[in-house]
């Protein structure tokens, strides 16, 4: 993750990117959101059975991100991709970018929710050595950078971050041709060795996610 040539790689794709996303109405967002709550719950807390993430209080520009994802079919498309698959339909029930941006600004307004851990093995002092060059792009605090496209990952679900990396290794994130940040991280996936490294570094990640009232 360290790679030069990705670094200008990642400030190009920036270069590219919005510099600004419109403010939602989080009152609108509120409504719209109760489509979500049968999965993702009330609180935003997610809900593993139902393979929905922890989302309360992610950044706006993030969760618009990835709804864009979704409706375009750069995520949800891949067969493989159960979660996806489900999520998509729900995001194309979004009428227009407007809804898309008060679900968006609804989400961000929750009250943070960590997740409890559900995974065990993993080493967080190894992992804090084999994130570092994570940091480039997530941060150091993993709290992401939106100018990089660098997904916000602490107080994220341990089991989604997970499956998000097996999902890279495979190919069944990151070669849709529609996602280039996708594309972008699926090599990085690969420079964790095998399912222990994964273990450690979200061991790592979860000691950042601090109190909930953060």
């Amino acid at each position: 993750m360290r790679s030069t040539p990705l670094l200008f790689a990642l400030l190009a794709l920036a270069a590219g990117a919005p510099s600004a996303f419109a403010q939602g109405d989080a009152g609108r967002g509120a409504e719209l959101f109760q489509l979500c709550v049968q999965c993702h719950g009330e609180d935003g807390g997610g809900d593993p059975v139902s393979l929905a993430p922890a989302i309360a209080g992610m950044d706006e520009w993030y969760v618009k991100a990835q709804l864009g994802k979704f409706r375009s079919g750069a995520r949800g498309a891949h067969p493989d991709d159960v979660a996806g698959m489900r999520m998509r339909p729900m995001s194309l029930s979004l009428r227009d970018d407007e809804q898309v941006a008060a679900v968006a600004a609804y989400v961000a307004s929750l009250p943070r929710v960590v997740p409890a851990a559900t995974l065990h093995g993993g080493d967080a002092a190894r992992g804090q050595a084999l994130y570092a060059p994570c940091a480039a792009c997530h941060g150091p605090d993993a709290a992401g950078i939106q100018p990089l496209n660098g997904a916000p990952l602490r107080a994220s679900s341990d089991w989604y971050l997970f499956r998000q990396m097996q999902n890279f290794r495979a190919g069944v994130r990151g070669t849709n041709p529609k996602d280039a940040s996708g594309a972008l991280m699926r090599p990085m996936s690969m420079t964790l060795a095998d399912e222990q490294q994964i273990l450690d570094v979200i061991a790592y990640i979860h000691t950042l996610s601090g109190p909930a009232s953060d």
